[in-house]
């Protein structure tokens, strides 16, 4: 049979031959039971040795593309040829409707950057931590090759106990408490255990898209409920809804917190009708102003909330590592469905935050925080309420590392971005946090990756953008 095979160069022939004849077999050009030329005449076509081709013949014999028969020659397969391709008679991919939100991009740095969640790594006492890094390494040197605990090292699950029942109110022990890849996989793991396809999800609206992502990527029937400068409009709920997801101590993006007497609510709604709470703290470790107010978790006494905390905001998100404490009935299946994920996040890691913790490093390290953003939080609402508030109406918070400004009536935040960009700055809207209820346009300050000195500089760029009417003008 004719062959066409081109070598390009002498430089692994073999290879080469080998992939030419596999396609051609697989797109139907060498059809199944043709007979293929002698190794020695294929050598003697393409001006190779015979050592070659019949290392060719070797290995697509050993793959299954061809087929010795002794003293017949060698033979194409049967049953590798495909379809011919046609575009017309292609049947298109059905993805699931949560691959096709807005999914997450990359996003360009900025000189002067107000990306919210980030935190300063410069900071960060990264000798300390590589103390605990090597101590870390210590320990695996000494332990049995083995996997550990689904749920976490142990060390790690007191201290964040300790942690929590001092700084949050939240009353666990070590076996409460589940060790995740950040607080992302804690949601997702949460609702495999909790969410059946068709479900009723409740989120905040505006909230949070990944984890609107992540129970729509369940079957879950997702809606949003508006809040207030209270929080979540608890009457507003669906009556069968079986999950509701909150972010109670700094509203994500407005930030205000949840009032007390809606936590309240929320719990006896839960409990009316059998609903399982997920309380994502993310930030509240950063209270700048009044009391710290009760965790949710605190406040529950039916085994309704499930927790969620995690370390990006406090240290650095590439540590990947959040946690989650849930009501008893779920920890069991929790567990096991940290198991069948990954079977447990990396001990090394959680064995350096565990000593990190237990030496006081991770206290000491959040009163340095607390401090520097206290300041950078001042310089940014003193700026709001100054020369910006002809533009810019600021939300309420009492915590976290961001503040929301919503926008004054005529301003465009798209135009606004853009012409931002332009001079390296980094803005970013909260109308794309919006689903169900009608979007309003404001900006996201995050403040945790800048210094006093790189926000002024922002907002006076920011400032004069708007004073350039950039943006459109404000509605008089």
């Amino acid at each position: 049979m004719d062959i066409h095979i081109t070598l390009d160069g002498r430089h692994a022939l073999a290879a080469q031959i080998c992939r030419q004849l596999r396609a051609g077999i697989v797109d139907g050009r060498l059809a199944a039971g043709a007979r293929l030329p002698s190794s020695r005449e294929l050598a003697s076509r393409l001006g190779v040795s015979r050592k070659t081709t019949l290392e060719v013949f070797e290995r697509l014999t050993a793959e299954g593309f061809l087929s010795p028969r002794p003293g017949a020659g060698t033979y194409v397969a049967a049953g590798l040829a495909r379809a011919p391709r046609a575009a017309d008679a292609a049947t298109p991919l059905e993805l699931p409707v949560w691959t096709r939100d807005d999914a997450p991009t990359p996003q360009p740095d900025f000189e002067l950057d107000f990306r919210g969640g980030v935190t300063d790594r410069r900071a960060f006492p990264f000798a300390v931590w590589r103390r605990c890094i090597n101590h870390a390494v210590r320990v695996e040197a000494r332990t049995p090759a083995r996997y550990g605990d689904p749920a976490g090292e142990a060390a790690l699950r007191l201290a964040v106990a300790r942690y929590l029942g001092f700084h949050r109110a939240v009353s666990c022990g070590a076996d409460d408490i589940v060790v995740t890849q950040g607080a992302q996989q804690a949601l997702d793991l949460i609702a495999r255990v909790v969410v059946r396809p068709g479900d009723v999800v409740v989120l905040e609206d505006p909230g949070y898209p990944p984890a609107r992502a992540c129970f729509e990527a369940l079957g879950a029937r997702v809606t949003g409920v508006a809040v207030d400068d209270e929080g979540l409009i608890v009457e507003r709920l669906p009556e069968h809804a079986r999950l509701v997801y909150v972010t109670p101590s700094h509203q994500f993006p407005l930030g205000m917190p949840m009032s007390l007497p809606r936590r309240v609510a929320l719990l006896e709604w839960a409990q009316a009708r059998g609903a399982i709470v997920i309380e994502d703290d993310y930030d509240g470790e950063y209270r700048f102003e009044g009391r710290a107010l009760e965790s949710l978790k605190s406040l529950d006494r039916d085994g309704r909330v499930a927790y969620v905390g995690t370390f990006s905001k406090t240290l650095f998100p590439g540590l990947r590592i959040g946690y989650t404490v849930v009501p008893p009935a779920l920890l069991a299946a929790l567990r096991r469905a940290k198991q069948l994920a990954d079977w447990h996040s990396g001990t090394l890691t959680q064995t350096a935050l565990a000593r990190f913790m237990h030496d006081g490093d991770f206290a000491r390290h959040l009163r340095r925080m607390h401090a520097l953003y206290r300041v950078r939080r001042q310089i940014l609402l003193d700026r709001l309420h100054g020369e910006l508030a002809p533009w810019l109406q600021p939300v309420s918070a009492a915590a976290g590392i961001h503040l929301t400004a919503r926008l004054r009536p005529g301003l465009s935040e798209t135009a606004l971005i853009a012409a931002a960009a332009t001079q390296a700055i980094g803005l970013y809207g909260i109308s794309g946090f919006y689903r169900d209820t009608p979007a309003q346009a404001g900006l996201l300050f995050g403040y945790g990756g800048m210094d006093g000195v790189e926000i002024g500089r922002a907002l006076d760029g920011l400032a004069q953008l708007l004073r350039d009417g950039v943006a459109g003008k404000v509605a008089t």
